[in-house]
């Protein structure tokens, strides 16, 4: 209350949430996703299990023994909705079944490019019962199979808020800093910088792996994040104040 009497804008909820611990700040934009801001912005359940289930538990305890699965249940629908669930409750994220590998991935392949309209089911059961690191070697062979990234196929095959989660889902699995370095050059790649993404990310990973971020951003856009961000906001800056253009 004190620094929202003194503060205001972006800059207020920039402070605001840089006083949270992470996981508060994580189960707070989950919790702003379906009471606030819009329904369809779950960012935060495609990261590591162990910090998934300290989020669910904070956020219980913050919003009155209200349960995260039951509120998701209530707000979104379809496959979208089942995907979320299954992520939530899944068990394990560690782990490789030998012998479902291959099987996954034809699975997968005869899902998709396989056949006449996408079986969005198995694309859910498998990429909602299974571990990241099992899910990363799922991938290389559906790779060496069909000669396409798995990425491809569901680009192909899904719209909208299924494909966003499901493509979420592949590239926290193969890497989450990467996953995170891409949202957030995505976040300012237009005239119009996505304020909350930014600082969601920012904050959120800010003491897990955003050294790892920093270093995937480097490696796949050429450019430190430190920078991109000082340019972004250096270009907007001159555009409100009527310098460019």
């Amino acid at each position: 209350i004190a620094l929202k009497s003194e503060l205001g804008g972006l800059f207020e909820t920039l402070v605001v949430a840089l006083m949270m611990p992470p996981i508060s700040y994580d189960a707070s934009q989950l919790h702003k996703s379906m009471f606030g801001y819009g329904s369809n912005n779950k960012p935060c359940i495609v990261q590591p299990n162990v910090s998934l289930h300290r989020m669910k538990v904070k956020y219980s305890l913050r919003y009155c023994g209200g349960k995260l699965e039951k509120d998701i249940t209530g707000d979104t629908s379809g496959n979208f909705q089942k995907l979320l669930i299954m992520l939530l409750q899944r068990s394990n994220d560690e782990g490789v079944d030998d012998n479902r590998i291959e099987k996954d991935a034809k699975e997968l392949i005869a899902a998709g490019k396989g056949k006449v309209g996408t079986d969005e089911d198995k694309f859910i059961n498998i990429l909602g019962n299974r571990s990241h690191e099992h899910l990363r070697l799922v991938f290389d062979t559906y790779k060496k199979v069909s000669g396409n990234d798995i990425e491809d196929s569901i680009e192909g095959a899904t719209t909208g808020n299924l494909e966003n989660l499901m493509l979420a889902v592949v590239k926290c699995a193969k890497s989450v800093p990467a996953y995170f370095a891409e949202s957030l050059y995505r976040s300012m790649r237009r005239a119009g910088t996505d304020d909350q993404t930014l600082m969601r990310i920012m904050v959120s990973r800010g003491e897990t792996d955003m050294l790892d971020i920093r270093a995937y951003f480097k490696k796949m856009y050429g450019a430190s994040l430190y920078t991109t961000i000082q340019v972004q906001w250096a270009s907007l800056s001159s555009i409100h104040s009527g310098t460019i253009g």
